[in-house]
């Protein structure tokens, strides 16, 4: 496999392909990911999206590229909040709109179509364990382990994956995860994975069904597209019918 490693949006990006990287690609696709960090960064107190949460700029105050992505971000983010009736909604997080939960998916997702545009037929972009992949290595869709959340050196199951995976937990980002119906600590999901073809919305879908928990399950099978594997903080394992898993994979309980 060849990879390119990028430090960025407090991460590691990974760019990797059984090809040859076209350097043009990966220039492209790196610019596209610090684009999204300059922009979008709430650690960064002079980011335009941090301007905006504060409440001392508006949209007209920015460049105008600038202000068609954060209207395209957070459009995308009123349609998350909408489908899931508000277990994901960036504007209940504490200090303004935050839409962190997608916009690291919707920029991976960005640099993946420079890869593909410049020629790249089977890559992944892994930002961070929310990966955006096209194309399928020797004839087979990219096989994405999802990590058991009690268990490290373990898998909960693998997963089948054609366009886009991302997995959300408390195990992750211990205390991070908020219900934004209560404002406290979320803690009904160990590990949420959604599939499906956008890898913003799968992101914001994981953080979503990650707050549910399993009664998030029938919408994101009424989604066209998405699928869904859960395991709750009980220990119990859920699945969408239509979630892919690759053949032999472990998926205790389900």
């Amino acid at each position: 496999m060849n990879t390119h490693l990028e430090p960025v949006m407090g991460t590691v990006v990974g760019i990797t392909s059984p090809d040859p990287l076209p350097p043009e690609g990966v220039a492209a696709a790196v610019c596209a990911l610090h684009e999204a960090d300059r922009i979008f960064s709430t650690w960064n107190p002079e980011s335009p999206m941090s301007l905006l949460r504060a409440g001392t700029a508006e949209l007209e105050d920015f460049e105008p590229a600038d202000a068609r992505l954060i209207v395209e971000v957070l459009e995308q983010c009123r349609l998350a909040r909408e489908l899931t009736g508000g277990a994901f909604d960036p504007w209940a997080m504490p200090g303004g709109p935050d839409p962190s939960g997608l916009v690291k998916g919707w920029a991976a997702d960005r640099a993946l179509r420079e890869l593909t545009g410049a020629g790249c037929r089977t890559v992944m972009v892994n930002a961070g364990g929310d990966i955006a992949v096209a194309g399928s290595p020797e004839g087979h869709p990219w096989r994405i382990a999802v990590r058991h959340p009690a268990q490290p050196d373990r898998y909960a199951a693998v997963a089948e994956v054609t366009g886009a995976i991302a997995t959300s937990g408390d195990y992750e980002r211990p205390g991070q995860l908020v219900d934004p119906s209560t404002g406290r600590t979320a803690r009904v999901a160990a590990s949420a994975t959604v599939t499906g073809p956008d890898l913003g919305m799968t992101d914001a879908l994981a953080t979503a069904l990650a707050v549910a928990g399993e009664a998030l399950l029938g919408v994101i099978d009424r989604t066209e597209g998405y699928e869904a594997f859960l395991v709750t903080d009980a220990g119990r394992y859920y699945a969408t019918p239509g979630m892919q898993f690759a053949p032999g994979a472990e998926r205790s309980g389900i």
